[in-house]
């Protein structure tokens, strides 16, 4: 088993329940490992592994479009990537909030989604 993992990406983006995080930039957090059982005997391509690039891709488009809730980007992001990558037997991704509109709250929050896929 293969996990390619992207750690810690930030995203300066417009989600929230309130109008006004939806009209001002709100920083995101964004973690996400993907797994698959390897079938290359080498690895010396791209074509023997998931690409982290086309992963980051992924992420940064579905990040770009505002959403209420971080679950619909957490559920996007899943379907896009086992849609592209159908080896792919395990995604966890984690979405944090930096600076979550709660009066007097100093952390951030989040959601963390986790599939396993059985083909």
């Amino acid at each position: 088993m293969i996990t390619i993992e992207l750690q810690n990406l930030i995203f300066f983006e417009h989600h929230g329940i309130y109008e006004e995080e939806r009209k001002v930039m709100n920083s995101f957090e964004v973690s996400l490992q993907v797994s698959y059982m390897e079938t290359a005997q080498v690895f010396e391509r791209i074509a023997d592994t998931i690409s982290y690039v086309n992963l980051f891709r992924i992420v940064q488009e579905k990040m770009k479009e505002p959403v209420f809730i971080l679950e619909k980007i957490c559920q996007g992001i899943i379907l896009n990537i086992k849609h592209q990558y159908p080896v792919v037997s395990e995604i966890k991704i984690s979405i944090f909030k930096l600076q979550a509109p709660i009066e007097h709250f100093v952390g951030r929050v989040g959601v963390t989604m986790q599939r396993s896929f059985k083909d």
